[in-house]
């Protein structure tokens, strides 16, 4: 059973997420896109790296792959889709894994890539549910759309969206800050946004991560999970000089907002 998920930086702002197996010294690594940082914290705690998950085929989130596995005889989990070199486990959606004893579903979540996939479990008892979502949902924000469309971003931040308000979203960037500045922006008057927005604060000033953070809290401050209230789109359409005439093409335009914000 999973006891403990840490955040191990790396680069700039990136996470890579370590779940601990409660009965073992076993640990998983979500999207290790450097093995340094993750060598070094399992050296330091005495652990073993027994599975890695791959959200998607960016290199800051596949680049340590290949040092990882040729140290440690481990599990290589990514989306089917890929062809990511160093995969041994192949998924796609429908399909679940099994890690430390609970099972994580797969959500393909196109719009960032092609390929992005999510793991989810909500096989946990006494703890809310866990999603590891890449860079599709982020605090506050999502992916820039390199490879798909608004409407395949918007299905999948969708798909996110409806699963039980608590599940905790691990996504693995420290992007909130940047978000939230955008995000007051485009819904001025959300008063959960500008509460939000001091709470992170104080976690930033405190050298503390802003991450996980929940469903429930993104879809009341995040833009993107909001492109059906009216506030949003005549946020989009005043910055856009275009009618939106449906969620899609709000979303769009917060994007391509976002994008030069």
């Amino acid at each position: 059973m999973i006891s403990t998920i840490h955040p191990i930086p790396a680069f700039t702002d990136n996470y890579i997420w370590a779940v601990s197996d409660a009965d073992s010294r076993k640990v998983c690594v979500v999207d290790p896109g450097d093995a340094q940082p993750v060598i070094d914290y399992l050296q330091s705690n005495d652990l073993q790296l027994s599975e890695i998950l791959i959200t998607h085929h960016h290199p800051d989130h596949t680049g340590g792959i290949k040092e990882l596995t040729s140290r440690y005889s481990c599990r290589v989990v990514g989306p089917g889709s890929s062809g990511i070199r160093g995969i041994n486990e192949f998924v796609s959606e429908g399909e679940s894994i099994n890690l430390f004893g609970q099972k994580f579903s797969i959500i393909e979540v196109p719009g960032h890539t092609l390929d992005h996939i999510a793991y989810y479990c909500d096989d946990q008892i006494q703890i809310e549910p866990i999603l590891f979502c890449g860079d599709t949902l982020f605090a506050a924000g999502c992916g820039r759309l390199f490879e798909g469309t608004p409407e395949m971003m918007h299905e999948s931040l969708g798909k996110l969206s409806a699963l039980p308000a608590s599940t905790r979203v691990y996504c693995t960037h420290e992007y909130t800050m940047a978000n939230l500045q955008f995000a007051a922006a485009a819904d001025s008057d959300n008063t959960a946004l500008l509460e939000r927005i001091e709470l992170e604060k104080a976690k930033r000033a405190a050298k503390q991560p802003t991450l996980p953070s929940s469903i429930e809290l993104e879809l009341a401050t995040n833009p993107f999970l909001r492109c059906k209230e009216p506030r949003l789109q005549a946020s989009a359409e005043a910055q856009s000089g275009q009618t939106s005439s449906n969620e899609v093409e709000v979303f769009a335009a917060l994007r391509a907002w976002k994008d030069s914000f």
